[in-house]
């Protein structure tokens, strides 16, 4: 298989991308849904609002990124544009997951 077919193939099966976002805690029961949105979400912003270090405790802030390009160098092919600079920025992103084990989001 040749290098082009390869690379599409690997962006685009067995779902194109290369980035997911799963939920770190259960969300299975209604109870759980009253946990992690409304109304228990209320609480840990309570504590945020009063101690904003505390979003450190209660969120992933500590352990996430936003990888960003507005696409006008893109790994030596030029102005590409941001769209189309997008499997770059998903790369870079599975780059800090593997070996880093930071979230990011693109």
């Amino acid at each position: 298989m040749d290098l082009k077919k390869a690379a599409l193939d690997y962006h685009l099966f067995p779902k194109p991308g290369k980035l997911s976002v799963e939920s770190s805690k259960p969300c299975l029961t209604q109870q759980d849904l009253s946990l992690a949105y409304t109304p228990g979400v209320a609480e840990p912003v309570k504590e945020i609002h009063k101690d904003p270090s505390n979003a450190y405790k209660y969120t992933n802030k500590g352990n996430l990124i936003a990888v960003i390009t507005n696409g006008t160098a893109v790994l030596g092919l030029g102005n590409m544009g941001a769209l189309a600079s997008k499997p770059v920025m998903e790369g870079k992103a599975v780059l800090f997951k593997r070996f880093a084990d930071i979230d990011v989001f693109d």
